[in-house]
């Protein structure tokens, strides 16, 4: 008889994701997009603009908080405002099957917003905490990161057949939530067990840009109620961000593009990675677009 775990080890597989290439943002590449979103909502993207500096500059800084003595980074523990460090353990996004929290520890940085700003008793608004010298990197690497899940947003917008700035303007993303996290894994987990480096879940936000050090960990599962489910890991590309829609976009999209359960799993390595999480505007309403409903398809 098959144990959980030699069930999921045998269903384990490498999933193939698209590969899109922002430099050549042609009619091809907005139906390859589509296609991507409606199959899983993961994909690559290549020629994004981030360079290999900002990059190395920012995992080297992240290397550099998280060895710090547990001590010094509880001073910088997150707030209200969503900034700042949460140490091992202190997240569980599947309580139905983790039996402690994920083995990870991150830190929360966030948009900047001056105090005289009316947004600034928002959530997720206000001050980064951050550490000397940090500042110019990792503000560097935030507006990067967005202003590529901005040229990401144009296609999707022309992939749900809607004017390509439909999603990039003022009212959907001209003060956008946009948090990085900083996140370090380490340990070995056993899903059988009920231990994970971050349990099952989706994001719930518009999208997340991802980058990663290179080491295995991320598992997407294109249907959560499959029995048993089955786990694919994403490969690291080396000069690729891996991108993966959340709840919003499958709101906006009527369910058409896919938000898709993910995971990430750990065999004794160290794992380092920055997901980069855009979501619109405070005040943006979230419905069914125009585009993506009919008489016979009404907005779920």
């Amino acid at each position: 008889m098959e144990t959980k775990t030699q069930v999921e080890d045998s269903i384990i597989q490498e999933s193939l994701l698209t590969c899109i290439d922002l430099a050549n943002s042609d009619h091809q590449s907005v139906l390859s997009l589509k296609q991507a979103c409606l199959d899983s909502g993961f994909f690559y993207v290549i020629n994004h603009g981030i360079s290999e500096e900002v990059m190395d500059k920012a995992f080297e800084q992240s290397k550099n908080f998280f060895a710090l003595p547990l001590v010094e980074k509880m001073k910088v523990l997150k707030n209200e405002k969503h900034r700042g460090y949460t140490p091992f353990y202190d997240q569980i996004p599947d309580p139905e099957n983790q039996v402690q929290g994920d083995h990870k520890e991150g830190y929360y940085i966030g948009s900047e917003v001056p105090r005289d700003d009316p947004q600034w008793d928002y959530p997720f608004y206000g001050p980064n905490y951050v550490l000397p010298g940090w500042r110019e990197t990792m503000e560097k690497y935030h507006q990067e990161a967005l202003r590529v899940c901005k040229a990401i947003a144009k296609l999707l917008a022309l992939a749900l057949d809607m004017d390509a700035d439909y999603f990039d303007s003022p009212e959907m993303l001209g003060k956008p939530i946009s948090t990085l996290r900083l996140l370090h894994y380490e340990g070995k987990t056993d899903p059988s067990k009920g231990i994970y480096g971050t349990g099952a879940h989706s994001d719930y936000g518009m999208m997340t840009l991802i980058a990663t050090d290179g080491v295995f960990g991320l598992q997407i599962c294109k249907d959560r109620n499959a029995k048993p489910q089955k786990w694919e890991y994403v490969r690291s590309i080396e000069g690729a961000l891996v991108v993966n829609l959340g709840d919003m976009m499958q709101c906006w999209s009527n369910g058409l593009f896919r938000s898709t359960m993910h995971r990430v799993i750990l065999n004794d390595q160290n794992r380092y990675s920055i997901p980069f999480f855009l979501e619109p505007n405070h005040d943006c309403i979230i419905e069914c677009l125009p585009t993506c409903q009919s008489e016979s398809n009404l907005p779920k």
